[in-house]
């Protein structure tokens, strides 16, 4: 009986959770872009009128017409089945390259915090040093070492993320471990697996997971610019920052193929910049007060 309510009580925080989320201009917004971009990339097998990597010739810089809604590009490919099969590769970027910056920034983060002394001067200090370096930079060095792919631009850009995560987690642990429940923890003999992994951790995810939304988009931005100098995706990818990189030459003859990329990735960081901004605000006790 006592599992059933648990389980009643849990779904009815989460559906409130939602409702607030749902309530603020921003999480609405935010995560109506997001759902929209989540279903573009699910079902871009169906939605797509055509190949994303098949040529036309005879098609080659059409306008937006009736036939191809977003025109096509200089092969006559469709730019709306690009720009469909290149949100599933966006989905992809952010969520791996976030996934690699935040797994390692909190077990960083978490261990310097809770184990302090050498291991914490250690870990800290090195983070010191990558912060002296821009993520751009660190990004760059990394594909110049592992090759230019889009595997290895997101293995990139997720590295050159960990420095943010692990100072943003260990300054949160250290918050929590300063509290009396977990002094209280410790001398009711609570063991290190428990006070870390039950105690600190569940209390930075909430933190975390607003430093994590907002890190996509500076993930998806950071794999489109190595894309666009030629680091990341490889032709013949649909990918964002590739096919800007590849209609430098024709924004004249056709702005279209220009245009319709960037205009894709401008409303995809809004969305996830919105979706995060409503995360912090209904997971901050101060706002929930309000």
């Amino acid at each position: 009986m006592s599992e059933k309510l648990k389980s009643e009580e849990l779904k009815t925080k989460n559906q409130s959770f939602f409702i607030r989320l749902l309530s603020t201009p921003n999480g609405f917004i935010g995560l109506t872009i997001v759902i929209i971009l989540i279903l573009s990339a699910g079902f871009a097998d169906f939605l797509a009128p055509f190949s994303p990597t098949k040529m036309m010739v005879g098609n080659r810089f059409l306008p937006p017409n009736l036939e191809f809604i977003l025109g096509t590009d200089e092969f006559g490919r469709d730019m709306v089945s690009r720009i469909l099969f290149g949100s599933r590769l966006t989905l992809m970027i952010g969520a791996i390259a976030v996934g690699i910056s935040m797994t390692t920034g909190i077990m960083i983060g978490l261990f310097a915090a809770y184990k302090g002394g050498w291991l914490e001067i250690l870990l800290m200090r090195s983070t010191d040093i990558l912060f002296s370096f821009t993520e751009t930079l660190i990004a760059l060095s990394c594909v110049a070492v592992l090759g230019p792919s889009l595997t290895n631009a997101v293995i990139a850009v997720g590295i050159a993320g960990i420095p943010f995560y692990a100072r943003t987690c260990y300054s949160a642990a250290l918050v929590e471990k300063s509290k009396p429940y977990f002094e209280a923890s410790i001398a009711c003999g609570a063991s290190h697996s428990r006070l870390v992994f039950m105690h600190l951790l569940p209390n930075v995810l909430p933190t975390m997971i607003v430093i994590s939304t907002l890190g996509v988009s500076t993930a998806i931005l950071a794999a489109a610019g190595l894309s666009f100098l030629g680091l990341g995706a490889q032709p013949p990818l649909p990918e964002w920052g590739y096919m800007l990189a590849g209609s430098r030459d024709y924004i004249n003859r056709a702005p279209w193929l220009m245009t319709i990329p960037g205009v894709a990735i401008a409303l995809t960081v809004l969305g996830f910049n919105l979706l995060g901004d409503g995360f912090r605000t209904v997971l901050d006790p101060v706002e929930r007060q309000r």
